[in-house]
């Protein structure tokens, strides 16, 4: 772990939220704290990086498929399909996005096992925020230090006259 995401999360100041917006039964405002009272699952991970060459961590957190599940995304739970036209836009508080697909994380299709992470080897992530890890990738890119802000969208409906 790097010294400065260690002197962040111990310095004094508020705690990190995550904000869930978008086409949703229930909109959220987490902090990490919160995050802990999903089921937690823990993994090692190794990935590259493009600027130090290969990373290994360890990470602790909620799947992100069970907290955004509990947010009530506006799709037919009972139309497998009407899921796939979800995407997750995930914002860090150093402005680096990525962009899931609900496919992606849904037990039903992709099934990966996409952490919103709250400690990062072993050191609590309560004051610089949780972390998106996609334990599946084999390069960093999409990993996201800091999330302040996920976005569910689901308005992508079948296009008129495509074939």
């Amino acid at each position: 772990m790097s010294q400065s995401l260690a002197a962040a999360d111990t310095a004094a100041g508020p705690l990190a939220e995550i904000v869930i917006t978008g086409d949703l039964g229930r909109p959220a405002r987490l902090t990490v704290s919160d995050l802990r009272a999903w089921r937690q699952h823990a993994t090692q991970v190794a990935f590259e990086c493009a600027t130090s060459g290969i990373r290994h961590h360890h990470f602790t957190g909620p799947l992100l498929h069970d907290v955004l599940t509990d947010t009530a995304p506006a799709f037919d739970p009972v139309r497998r399909k009407d899921r796939l036209r979800f995407l997750i836009a995930v914002r860090g508080a150093d402005g680096h996005h990525a962009l899931l697909s609900w496919a992606e994380i849904d037990p039903d299709f992709g099934r990966a096992p996409v952490l919103l992470a709250v400690t990062l080897d072993g050191t609590a992530l309560d004051r610089v925020g949780p972390q998106l890890v996609l334990p599946q990738d084999r390069c960093g890119a999409r990993h996201i230090s800091g999330i302040e802000a996920i976005r569910v969208d689901g308005g992508y409906p079948a296009m008129d006259g495509a074939r």
